[in-house]
């Protein structure tokens, strides 16, 4: 990722178009939908497991985001490289090590194993688990272990050690002050904070990567946006968005982005119905190979 230079604790390296061009996944051969089913799937299950392990959901985000960056870009981290679920793992816990949160390789991959044992995971499941009397032995907690830091590792390589993550959700509650949402109606206000929270927690899924692609100023201003026009606040009558550096073309394209990840996730589970998106090397082997003899066989 790109070093940038001033308030960088408002801003973040954004991805090149060379990096949204290809990754090192594609050209290990994973399909490019394939890989965006894993990627979904792979912030899914962050957020499922941060949710357990009670981490605040600013740290959730960063993980995810950190995870993201790391498969971008031909000279990114591959899927084939590492278990899906284990870079997922190691983003979580090298994101929260120097946080007010720290969590154990233990604690991490007892979640993790708690839920991939799952038929499917869902934030429902994350919040009415209980992993208490989850465990691992002793040998496969030594390999996890293992795996864990030779991932971490790999990931601040690839990111050169540039794991600064600038979020949102602060800027989007400045935001809705300076607009004033609160004044006439505090519990319309809140109302559309809390939706405008959703949607940024939405874009964290998205296939199009818009944390990566978007400043958070782009992204406080479109979820101000779509969660005003939703709870029928009314907002300056003026280009408003202008004031946050935002433009018209960039506050649409983000506004269309962050309502079509439910649609993406409508697809994933008609496509995947019956089956789980593979969050393994081996899983993803099969998967690659499936396909492979599919083709072959439509076009006998």
């Amino acid at each position: 990722m790109a070093i940038i230079t001033g308030l960088s604790h408002l801003a973040n390296p954004l991805a090149t178009a060379v990096q949204l061009e290809t990754s090192s996944s594609h050209l290990d051969g994973i399909p490019k939908d394939l890989e965006d089913w894993v990627r979904f799937e792979s912030s899914k299950l962050l957020q499922a497991a941060g949710i357990l392990l009670r981490l605040p959901q600013e740290l959730i985000a960063q993980s995810i985001i950190i995870l993201c960056r790391y498969w971008i870009g031909a000279d990114g981290g591959s899927m084939l490289d590492h278990d899906p679920k284990d870079a997922a793992a190691a983003a979580l816990y090298m994101t929260a090590k120097p946080s007010p949160h720290p969590v154990s390789v233990r604690q991490v991959f007892v979640v993790f194993s708690y839920l991939t044992s799952r038929s499917g995971f869902d934030y429902k499941m994350a919040n009415e688990g209980d992993v208490t009397n989850w465990h691992i032995s002793g040998v496969d907690y030594e390999a996890a272990r293992s795996r864990l830091y030779a991932i971490e590792a790999h990931i601040l390589q690839v990111l050169g050690l540039a794991t600064h993550v600038a979020l949102p959700f602060t800027l989007c509650i400045n935001y809705l002050q300076t607009l004033d949402v609160f004044k006439a109606s505090r519990r319309e206000g809140e109302a559309v904070a809390k939706l405008a929270f959703q949607h940024l927690n939405t874009a964290l899924l998205s296939p199009q990567l818009l944390y990566l692609t978007h400043q958070p100023t782009a992204l406080a201003t479109a979820a101000i946006y779509l969660a005003a026009r939703e709870v029928k606040v009314k907002l300056p009558e003026t280009s408003w968005w202008e004031v946050f550096d935002v433009d018209r073309e960039e506050l649409g394209f983000l506004a269309v982005a962050m309502r079509s990840v439910e649609g993406f996730a409508r697809e994933e589970r008609l496509k995947w119905e019956g089956r789980r998106v593979p969050m393994t090397i081996e899983g993803l082997r099969e998967e690659i190979e499936r396909r492979r003899t599919r083709e072959v066989g439509g076009a006998r």
